[in-house]
């Protein structure tokens, strides 16, 4: 199976959209944890059979960016990983665009650049990030990768894994569940916003103290009550 380079000018979309949103898939996967991505997994997670991700497995496999084995987990190979990094850009890139310049919301922005990832062409896509001022991260936290593909690390902790007294400042929130994304917002917990554990209650979820949510004095902090998916959603900057 052959996956084009991106074209400098692309008009239509991209014939190869699915394996990319395979690429793009199995490395979003194993971004914020190291549990590898099974073939079963992965069904899940595209809404698809499992045959499905079996045949596409094997060609990702035979185009030399998937290493593939029958009922092995699925790991990209380099080539694979520039590929993915290049696709995730151009969705992050767009969550960005359509946050900033364009009136969207955090929790509306992931659909519309699902469709857009694949039908921009990279000198539009380089306008943008020029405009934008070569944004470092999305809305949501994620880090954008750079033209040349490469990425920032941080070191980050799931909410779900901080103990009480826990502080830090949010890193990423996932952008899964828009109605998850709405609530937070309302709470005035986004990126960089500064939390603290409160207490844990582990299947009925968590307390969290907020600096500067709405309602709190400015030199106070509010109390909010974070649902466990909220938990498993949210990472924070890990303890020095």
């Amino acid at each position: 199976m052959s996956i084009p380079e991106p074209a400098a000018r692309r008009t239509q979309p991209n014939a190869d959209s699915a394996a990319e949103d395979y690429l793009k898939t199995i490395y979003q996967h194993t971004e914020w944890q190291s549990d590898p991505v099974t073939p079963s997994v992965l069904a899940s997670s595209m809404g698809v059979a499992p045959s499905s991700v079996t045949e596409m497995a094997k060609k990702l496999s035979a185009a030399g960016l998937v290493n593939y084995a029958p009922y092995k987990p699925l790991t990209l190979t380099a080539e694979g990983v520039a590929r993915a990094r290049g696709v995730i850009r151009r969705h992050r890139i767009i969550e960005t665009w359509l946050v900033d310049e364009m009136g969207y919301d955090w929790h509306e922005v992931h659909d519309e650049a699902e469709v857009l990832e694949h039908s921009i062409s990279e000198r539009l896509l380089d306008a943008i990030d020029s405009r934008l001022g070569h944004p470092r991260s999305d809305p949501h936290g994620d880090p954008i990768p750079s033209a040349a593909g490469t990425v920032d690390e941080s070191s980050a902790l799931l909410l779900s894994s901080a103990a009480v007294g826990t502080s830090g400042a949010v890193v990423r929130i996932s952008d899964r569940d828009p109605s998850l994304l709405l609530s937070l917002a309302a709470a005035g917990i986004r990126p960089s916003t500064m939390i603290s554990v409160v207490s844990r209650h582990d299947d009925a979820g968590f307390v969290v103290r907020v600096a500067g949510a709405p309602g709190a004095d400015a030199d106070t902090a509010a109390l909010v009550p974070v649902s466990a998916s909220g938990g498993s959603s949210i990472w924070i900057s890990a303890p020095a």
